[in-house]
């Protein structure tokens, strides 16, 4: 069986709730995304065009930096990246995860948590940015997925 890693940002408890159980399901290593500049309740208020996540997510090439990176990530065949989704797709700060880990020959495997969205370009965008990697579309979970939900759908990237 391959190895894994459930790398997660999670800006509000309900990204890493779901990173929580799908780690447990399958036996994974877990690794949280954590921002050097952690995002305020006003920071991520998307109906404010001014604050920081709307400005990050209006800027293609916003990078925020993050706390620090996974050691070791060259034992890791697959990769369950998740995030809430932002604006239709992955937050910036899942950018900079990306970009700054050696991650050619891996399987990425995205998921996120949403308020009604689906996960939008959020894999060709991945994509892009770790061309040397395979990133399958992924999939959009709410807080009450079960373990059960989690571990079938994991498990056909773990033969």
């Amino acid at each position: 069986m391959k190895q894994a890693l459930v790398a997660f940002f999670s800006a509000t408890a309900a990204t890493k709730h779901v990173a929580d159980l799908l780690a447990q399901s399958i036996d994974a290593d877990l690794f949280e995304i954590v921002p050097k500049d952690i995002y305020s309740t006003n920071d991520l208020d998307w109906t404010n065009p001014k604050s920081r996540s709307s400005v990050e997510m209006k800027n293609p090439d916003s990078r925020p930096e993050i706390e620090s990176h996974v050691r070791d990530i060259v034992r890791y065949d697959v990769i369950f990246l998740g995030f809430p989704i932002w604006w239709y797709r992955e937050p910036s700060i899942i950018d900079t995860f990306v970009e700054h880990h050696d991650l050619d020959g891996k399987i990425i495997v995205p998921f996120a948590t949403s308020g009604g969205s689906g996960m939008g370009e959020s894999h060709k965008i991945i994509q892009s940015l770790v061309p040397n990697a395979i990133v399958k579309e992924g999939r959009v979970f709410d807080r009450g997925v079960s373990t059960e939900t989690l571990k079938k759908w994991a498990n056909k990237y773990l033969k």
